[in-house]
């Protein structure tokens, strides 16, 4: 069985973003992926939703479920049906959930591993952690509300930086199947999105001088999204030929 709809609220979504060199990033994307890019630079990044009232659009919002999630994600486009389509990438998905953990990639998409989060908010300042227990994964953001995105960034307003994001609603995540990608649609709301201001960020994934070697990403700006009502659609799964899955050994899938 697939659930085609599940309905909840974001309660706190936050995007934290970074420059990658646009060479760096399609060696590696796995096929049909490239990376979309923002005044010529790559953007991928985490991130950290709190889902509250998750449950199949039929079911009431009082037996819904709550949970901590992170994924790492990577702007993408790709062709599809003769057009360009442009979405994220996600190579890895973490949650607090057990049900999240049973159930994706089977009842909804996209693979989900047990991790541990520690979250601390007070007064718009945000302090997580998560480390899977495969000990794959360990994340640290710390931050807090702030009035513009730091004059750095690629994105030459917040508007902008809001719509590039929301346009990429789309994601699709790794399977076991280097060949398949489950997909996913958010559909939000009433978007909306704040400036955080970070002061302190680390990434197992993104500090791995293996796959990025100093001075190939830098952080670029974070998004911080709150109380926003939504969807997630089932799209259906993406698939290349086999011939070209033979080029993913070097993908960024981090199992």
């Amino acid at each position: 069985m697939r659930i085609p709809v599940l309905r909840g609220l974001i309660e706190r979504r936050i995007l934290v973003n970074y420059r990658i060199e646009p060479e760096l990033l399609a060696r590696l994307l796995p096929p049909p992926f490239r990376p979309n890019l923002v005044s010529g630079a790559g953007i991928a990044g985490i991130c950290l939703i709190r889902l509250k009232q998750v449950r199949p659009a039929f079911v009431p919002g009082w037996l819904g479920l709550s949970s901590e999630n992170a994924a790492h994600r990577i702007a993408v486009e790709w062709d599809e049906n003769g057009a360009t389509r442009e979405g994220v990438y996600i190579p890895r998905r973490d949650t607090n959930s057990r049900w999240n953990t049973l159930a994706g990639g089977r009842i909804f998409p996209g693979m989900h591993h047990r991790a541990e989060f520690t979250v601390r908010e007070a007064a718009g300042r945000f302090d997580i952690s998560v480390r899977s227990r495969d000990r794959r994964t360990r994340l640290a953001v710390r931050g807090c509300q702030a009035a513009a995105l730091p004059h750095s960034s690629v994105f030459g307003s917040l508007e902008e930086a809001s719509a590039f994001f929301e346009a990429g609603a789309v994601g699709y995540s790794a399977t076991h199947d280097p060949a398949r990608f489950d997909g996913l649609e958010l559909r939000c709301t009433g978007w909306r999105v704040e400036p955080l201001a970070v002061e302190e960020v680390h990434s197992s994934f993104f500090d791995d001088q293996s796959r990025f070697p100093k001075g190939t990403t830098e952080f670029d700006c974070a998004l911080l999204m709150r109380g926003i009502s939504h969807e997630w659609r089932r799209r259906a799964q993406l698939c290349c030929p086999a011939s070209q899955s033979l080029l993913t050994g070097a993908v960024a899938r981090i199992h």
